[in-house]
Parts: structure tokens; sequence; C-alpha cells
């Protein structure tokens, strides 16, 4: 009987099977591995599986309590709901990579020491990438290489944490790391740039617009999610989070409102809804950490079901920016819909999943008498309501007609889109099904009237400023930069340096290297060589003299020795060739019995102790 059948292990293992698989076999398989890696989670038994020894060591891959169950749970229901999504895809390198994807971030999820957690969050960055790049064009090339060298930094400072760690303590549990020192602010680092915690932000909102449209449906669902909950497991409590994420949760809607391109403006938002988890974990109250679980677990599905509207709309019209869209709604009404479930959810609406998580965080923060972080918290509530409740939707489905006609996306992805929207009205519906599950007893009531009433309030004055002004806030065609441009145009002007300063002083120092070490060194070896010619031509000559005696002896050998050596053999050979072709008959008895007769003789040899 297995004890313990690890969830991520079943997604990486079955991503081998993936290219001997064809038509509906291959279909049904990516559909039962996530279902399959969710039963393990339910199976489960709390404690701690899957132990490894190694170098005086212990390695743990399955440790198993209600945080990490509550993220394996969502994790694998968005895995299931995103291969839904793109059942259509042909290329089989997508699956594998989106399985490889969702086993890394069930393994670090499950991981119980650090270097099982660093194994599966670094297979996360590499399979990730490959998402981006399998969209094949220079666009996603470009974003892709700069993708991966950001999540090898925060790769190489987490190690570097580690390892520090390793060194201070002597162990490599995962659990609640001590405030101060290197390695704490290392493993931070290292955490916070798989969140996107700005300023090291950029690289989301610059990746994830590039993406295969299956493959941002992933992507926006785990990264940052694993990052979470990391960030639970080791940083509760760590009161800087709260300033990292009030100012996310800014960020974030502050460049959506400025963004055209819708995927980029999904993106951002991202980055403003992690903000309300990482601010939770910092102020690490039971209410705060439930409300950061559950934030995570509700927008793994509206963001999952967002992406998965604007990646319909770009299926069936090959455009994404909202400046080339308007007037669509009219053909896909059923995607318009489903995705307003999501821009519902997402701006915390009464009766929307957002609406039951988001609250948490912003009533811990007024419990702990954080004022300030509850005006910006509920500032940047409204602010998604603008962006992506009215602002994409408007000039995405409805707006000026820029007369494209079109159809619904395939049955797959509607019915993907379905799953998720149906989850985000179920939760917020009876949140109490969530609530059960959350890593510790839940003792809150989203559905006050003092609540559904303030929320109401500022969402029908967003909507009504936003109608007000909605001449004044037409998207522009232009792209917004981010603090990528240190490694945008940061490299181009490091580049240009290293061409015109840097080349003029290596030209410098070479010349410089020529003058005074080489001109002198020549110098020498010509008064050295004068010095040694006599002896070097007397060498030559005696070696010369010694090559012509050699010659004139082996040529002596020959003719005497081995020559007659040969003419010897040759002679004797030729006066018994006549006897020696008499015994040749042609009768293979004789034959046999010349055989016979010499194996007597060998075996008689060696009874009487002959050896040869």
């Amino acid at each position: 009987m297995i004890e313990w059948a690890h969830p991520g292990a079943i997604l990486i293992i079955g991503a081998a099977l993936v290219p001997f698989l064809k038509g509906r076999i291959k279909q049904t398989y990516l559909l039962i591995l996530p279902v399959l890696a969710f039963a393990a989670i339910v199976s489960a038994a709390p404690g701690t599986h899957g132990v490894v020894h190694l170098l005086n060591q212990k390695l743990v891959f399955g440790r198993v309590d209600r945080l990490s169950l509550v993220f394996g749970y969502i994790f694998a229901i968005m895995a299931f709901i995103g291969v839904i999504y793109g059942m259509h895809v042909k290329r089989d390198g997508e699956y594998i990579a989106a399985l490889l994807y969702v086993g890394g971030s069930m393994g670090a999820v499950f991981a119980g020491d650090f270097i099982t957690l660093f194994i599966f969050w670094e297979l996360m960055a590499f399979a990730s990438l490959f998402l981006i790049w399998f969209k094949g064009d220079k666009a996603s090339d470009e974003a892709g290489y700069r993708y991966i060298l950001v999540h090898i930094f925060g790769g190489v400072c987490l190690l570097g944490g580690i390892i520090l760690y390793y060194a201070n303590t002597g162990s490599i549990e995962f659990n609640a790391i001590k405030t101060g020192g290197p390695a704490f602010y290392m493993i931070l680092a290292g955490f916070l740039i798989n969140a996107a915690v700005p300023p090291f932000s950029a690289w989301l909102a610059d990746a994830y617009p590039e993406a295969t449209i299956m493959g941002a449906v992933f992507m926006c669902a785990f990264t940052t999610k694993t990052a979470v909950y990391v960030l639970i497991r080791g940083f509760a409590g760590t009161e800087l989070l709260i300033w990292m994420g009030v100012i996310m949760a800014v960020y974030g809607v502050v460049y959506a409102t400025l963004e055209n391109d819708g995927r980029r403006l999904l993106a951002y938002h991202i980055i403003s809804q992690v903000g309300y988890m990482v601010a939770g974990i910092g102020i690490g109250t039971e209410l705060a950490l439930n409300g950061s679980t559950a934030h995570a677990f509700a927008h793994i599905l509206y963001k999952g079901l967002l992406f998965m509207g604007v990646g319909a709309v770009m299926q069936m019209t090959g455009k994404r920016k909202l400046t080339d869209l308007g007037g669509i709604y009219k053909t896909m009404p059923i995607t318009m819909i489903l995705y307003m479930v999501g821009a519902f959810s997402i701006s915390a609406f009464p009766l929307f999943s957002g609406f039951v998580s988001k609250s948490m965080v912003i009533s811990a923060a007024e419990e702990s008498h954080i004022g300030w972080a509850v005006l910006l918290l509920t500032s940047a509530s409204s602010g998604t309501f603008i962006s992506l409740g009215l602002k994409l939707p408007y000039y995405m489905f409805f707006g000026e007609d820029s007369g494209i006609r079109t159809k619904e996306p395939p049955l797959n992805m509607l019915v993907g889109m379905g799953i998720a929207a149906f989850l985000c009205i179920a939760i917020g519906v009876w949140p109490g099904a969530l609530y059960s599950v959350l890593p510790f007893p839940v003792d809150y009531a989203p559905y006050t009237a003092q609540h559904v009433v303030t929320a109401l309030g500022i969402l029908l004055f967003t909507a009504l400023g936003f109608f007000l002004l909605l001449k004044r806030i037409h998207p522009e065609p232009s792209r917004s930069l981010d603090t990528d441009w240190f490694y945008r145009k940061g490299a181009r002007l490091f580049l240009k340096f290293a061409e015109r300063p840097v080349a003029t002083v290596d030209a410098f120092v070479g010349e410089l290297h020529t003058t005074m070490a080489l001109g002198p060194a020549k110098r020498l070896a010509s008064v050295s060589l004068s010095f040694d010619i006599g002896i070097i031509d007397a060498l030559v000559n005696l070696a010369g003299w010694l090559t012509r005696f050699a010659a004139w002896v082996a040529h002596k050998f020959d003719v005497y020795v081995v020559d007659g050596l040969v003419n010897s053999a040759a002679t004797l050979v030729s006066v018994n060739a006549g006897a020696w072709r008499r015994l040749q008959t042609g009768q293979i008895q004789n034959y046999a019995l010349i055989m016979v007769l010499g194996l007597v003789v060998i075996i008689g040899g060696i009874l009487l102790g002959i050896r040869p």
C-alpha cells in the first residue's frame, strides 16, 4: 500500500508520456493527471512523508499540513482547468512544460527542507520559460531571456541564503526564519523576486503578455502564489512586508490604469493583488494569514479566468490592444459574460470570490490598527474596478466598433472559463467551503450590512466617476516603461560604454604591454640566441654524423643477417615442398586422423605434467 504519492511527481513523471499519445487518448490522459494529483492531495495524511537521507541531511519531499494542503488543492484545480482551456493546442511541448511547471510548484509547496524547495523552485523557472518561448516570435524570445535571467538572479539569492542559513544553524529545515542576518535577507530577496515585489516586478508585466495563450493562463496562477506560500511559511509577521505589500497594491493599479495592452494590464493587476497577500503576511495575525491564503486561492481562479477571457479574444481576433478592439460583444457574448464574472470577482463585488477573501486582509489591518494600510488597500481595490471591471471590458467588448466580426472560441476554452466562473461565484456565495480549509480556524463573517453597503458604495461611485471621465481616459497606443529600464535601456548604455571607453583603455593597455614588455623580451631573446648559436651548430653536426653511422650499420645488418635468414628459409621450403604437397591428399579422413593424433599428443603432454 502506497503511504504517500507525491502529487507533483505524478505530473512530472506523467509529462514524459505525453509525446507518445495521440488524439482522444492524449486528451483524456492530460485530464486524468491533475485529477490523480488532486486525489493524492486529498488522501494525504498530515505529517511528514517522502523522507530521503543524504549526506547527513534529511530531505523532506512531503510535508503535509493545512497550509500546504490548501495550496495543493487550488494548484491541482487550476491545472485541470488550464488543461481543458488549452485542449485545442497541438504542440506537445506546451503540455509538457505546463505539467512540469505545475509539478514544480507542488513540489515547492510540499517541500519540508530548503534543498528540496530549491530544486523545485528552479524547475518552476525553467519549465515556465518554455511557455513563453513556444509563442515563437521575437518579442517572446527576448522576453524569455529577460525572464530567466531575473529568475536565475533570484535563485542565486535564494541559494546563497540557504548556504548561509546552513552555516549558521547546521540545519536545512524550512520553517519560520528568525529575523535579521544575511541569510534572512538573501532568502527573503529570493522569495520577493518570485512574488514580483517592486522594484523586482517588471519581469512579470514583461514576460506574461508574451507567453502562449495557454501558457499565460498557467503562469498567472503558480509562480507568484508559490512565493506567497513560502513567505507565509518562512516570514509571517515580518513588518517590512506590510509596507511592501501596500506599495505593490497601489503600484500595480497605477500602471494597469496606464496600460493599453490587455494582457499587460492583467499582469500589472497580478502585482497589485499579490500585494494584498504580502501585506497580510506582514501583519502576521491568524486572520491576516487566513486572508492571504484565501485571497491566493480566489486569485488563482479569477485571474486565470481573466487571462482566459483576454486569451479567447486574442485567439479569435489576433489582437490584444484595447485601441484595436471594440464592439465584439455582439459576436462573443459568452466570452464577455464569463470575463465579467472574473472582473467582478477581482473587484470584490458581493457574491463573488474576491469579496470574501480580500476583505479578510483589510479587516486584519483594521484589527491591527494600521489605518494607512486600510486606506491604501481600499483605494487600490477601487482602482482595480476601474481598470478591469470598467476600462478593459468597455474598450474590448463595447466602445467604438472596430469592425471586427468573429465568433466564440472553441468549446474547450469556454468550458474552462465556465468552470472557473462557477467556482468564483460558488466561493462568493458559500465562503464557508473555502474558510474550512484555511490554515487557522476562521471566525469571520464577510456579509455584514456595514461591509456590504460600504463595498457597494465605493464600487458604484467608482463606476460613476469612470463614465463621467470616459472621454478623458481613452487608452493611448503606448507602452509604459517600468523598472525593466535597467535591463532594457541600461544594458544598451553599458554596451556603448564597453565599446568606447573600455575599448580605449584596452587598446592603451595593449600598447603599453607591447612597448614595456614585448620589446625588451625580444631584445633579450636576440642576445641569448647569438650567444647559443655556436653550441647549437656543434650539436646539430654531431647529430648528423651519428645518424649517418646508424644508417650504415642498419644497411649491413639487413644485407648479411636479415636477407641471409630469409633466403635460407626459402631454400628449405623449396626443397621440402614436394614432400609437403604429398601430404595434402584431399581426403578428410586423413585430416581428421591428424587432428585426433594432435589432440592425443596434447592430452598426453598434460597428463605427463608437460606445460607449453
